[in-house]
């Protein structure tokens, strides 16, 4: 009877030095793809919704839907590499904020949260911190990986909601840039699914070289 061995981990050179990706790593970049995917699906099918269906009775459908999404950004947000510490938590707080403004609306709205928000804009300035979190992702991954799709939602996600809170974007207008998001952030949610992993990962010995960096300075 024989015994079978594993392979060593394959040894990659970083700018500090070497490093491993280990099983752990490639899990969390596993999940931090699947929040992104139930992130886009979720956003995706509320603005289906709320594109091609006049029906009032969907507005409550939005709210589960809304749940959901900000359940898994918050996920993909706690599983995401990003080199600079700083911008990580940054972007952690602001889904956060976002979320925890989204819950007091919609416990002290008779409305459902969506025609809330629509309604008074000025509620953005609580609920949109979970937008900018979202934005910081798409930012990240253009600047990381030159992606067409993050580059343009990087843009259309501020224009959309910056010219929602000051009115002066027509109907028609709003709802070409919330067709244009939905769809581009499937695609970016989609195509993270067929990239190599450890890009997703990023070089580890910049990683560490950042943190004995913090920690000369404690």
């Amino acid at each position: 009877m024989t015994t079978q061995t594993l392979p060593p981990p394959e040894v990659y050179q970083g700018q500090f030095g070497e490093f491993t990706i280990t099983q752990s790593d490639r899990t969390g970049v596993i999940i931090y793809r699947a929040g992104l995917m139930v992130t886009a699906l979720s956003f995706a099918i509320g603005s289906t919704l709320v594109l091609f269906n006049n029906n009032p009775a969907i507005l409550t459908t939005l709210t589960p839907l809304y749940t959901c999404f900000s359940l898994a950004l918050g996920v993909s947000l706690f599983t995401i590499h990003i080199y600079m510490v700083s911008l990580h938590r940054i972007l952690q707080i602001f889904w956060a904020i976002g979320t925890i403004a989204s819950v007091i609306l919609a416990i002290s709205s008779t409305e459902p949260l969506a025609l809330t928000v629509y309604n008074q804009p000025l509620t953005l300035f609580g609920v949109g911190f979970i937008f900018v979190a979202l934005t910081g992702i798409y930012f990240k991954e253009a600047f990381c990986f030159n992606r067409l799709e993050t580059k343009v939602l990087t843009l259309i996600v501020p224009l959309l909601l910056l010219g929602h809170l000051v009115g002066i974007l027509p109907i028609q207008g709003e709802s070409v840039l919330l067709g244009i998001w939905a769809t581009l952030f499937l695609v970016f949610a989609l195509r993270k699914t067929v990239q190599a992993i450890p890009a997703d990962i990023g070089d580890k010995s910049v990683f560490t070289y950042l943190k004995e960096q913090r920690l000369a300075k404690v």
